[in-house]
């Protein structure tokens, strides 16, 4: 894996809910910057996944197995679309809520994703 992208993942997915946190705290549901937010973080994870995926295909392997690899980053890729989805339908401040801690699971993923790939 590249260390860089996971690092701009994670730290993009803390600072998108420390957005979201704040807005919750202001008593505010998601709005549409937040999910301009959501689509910016998302595509980095599509970009985590492309070059996982990529680097499965020519031959490298992660230490802990490829299987539970490939479910870290799909969960990874899905964590912040789930997130957002659900925050759709609930349009008061636990929306914001709840974007805010799908960030905070992507940024733990992220974290696990680098060990298992054994960097």
């Amino acid at each position: 894996m590249l260390d860089a992208l996971t690092v701009a993942v994670a730290v993009a997915a803390l600072a998108l809910a420390a957005w979201c946190g704040y807005a919750a705290y202001r008593d505010q549901p998601t709005k549409d910057w937040h999910f301009i937010g959501m689509a910016v973080v998302s595509l980095l994870a599509l970009a985590q996944l492309v070059t996982g995926i990529v680097q499965l295909a020519r031959g490298e392997r992660p230490e802990q197995g490829m299987t539970i690899f490939i479910a870290y980053l799909a969960g990874a890729f899905l964590a912040v679309p789930a997130a957002g989805f659900l925050s759709l339908s609930e349009r008061t401040r636990w929306g914001s809520v709840t974007v805010a801690a799908g960030a905070v699971v992507l940024a733990v993923l992220e974290v696990r994703l680098y060990d298992i790939w054994g960097s």
